[in-house]
């Protein structure tokens, strides 16, 4: 490390720990940058990391700069990881303002929340920590257990663990598919509320297999068996063929 890196250094964790109350620090395969008034800017490179507080960035550049090096920008495989709150993401560029704990993700990125149990997936994350509002654009995907979705826009509250879906959206749920102009789903009770353009696809559930019935006495048909065919009657006794019937009595006159 030469004299004026050492110097820079000594600087930037100067000014960062003035701007926070909380604990920083950064390393790096190397650092540049300039410290001229208004200009600050500091450049972290090769297995960059930036700790401040209970988040850790780690990435393979990471620029520092604005007001008391207030915002960080890294590219190249960024990761972030923040225990206290059961969060971490992943992404290819990210953006950071350290004072008003707002990350923007660009490019194919992933947010899980550990607490929730929440993964969502998209193009573009932007995750307001003080809010705990989290917008999510393009190519969205969110899972959680028994739960899929999918749209273009979705608003997730991490606070009262709801989505707003809208953009073509779907949600399946056990096999079921729902689909609408809009869609909230509570990631709680797993509710869903379908708005406009309604439709959806319910798998049909398992046949409930007849229970036996009481048993019937002996002899008795058995349930679908054939009814046992009727005794023949006996045709009446009369005359046959070859024995004439007998001539009728006439009365006789008085």
């Amino acid at each position: 490390m030469t004299r004026r890196t050492a110097a820079l250094a000594i600087a930037l964790a100067a000014a960062l720990a003035g701007a926070s109350a909380e604990d920083f620090s950064f390393s790096a395969d190397s650092m540049a940058g300039a410290m001229s008034k208004g200009r600050e800017r500091a450049t972290l490179s090769g297995n960059a990391v930036v700790v401040s507080g209970g988040m850790r960035i780690s990435a393979n550049r990471i620029e520092l700069y604005g007001d008391d090096f207030r915002y960080a920008e890294c590219s190249g495989g960024v990761s972030v990881v923040d225990e206290e709150r059961g969060l971490r993401l992943s992404t290819e560029r990210l953006f950071y303002d350290r004072r008003d704990k707002v990350s923007r993700l660009t490019g194919p990125s992933v947010m899980e929340d550990r607490q929730n149990k929440v993964v969502i997936k998209g193009d573009y994350i932007e995750n307001d920590d003080v809010r705990k509002i989290a917008v999510v654009q393009i190519n969205v995907r969110i899972l959680k257990e028994n739960l899929s979705c999918r749209a273009e826009f979705a608003r997730y509250d991490r606070a009262a663990k709801t989505l707003e879906l809208t953009g073509t959206p779907v949600v399946r749920r056990d096999g079921d598919d729902y689909r609408a102009a809009t869609i909230l789903v509570n990631l709680d009770t797993e509710d869903i509320v379908l708005v406009g353009s309604v439709s959806g696809t319910v798998a049909a559930g398992k046949k409930k297999e007849p229970s036996p019935g009481p048993e019937a006495p002996p002899g008795s048909p058995q349930p679908g068996a054939a009814p046992a065919p009727e005794p023949e009657t006996p045709p009446a006794a009369g005359p046959t063929e070859s024995e004439p019937a007998p001539a009728p009595i006439e009365e006789a006159a008085p």
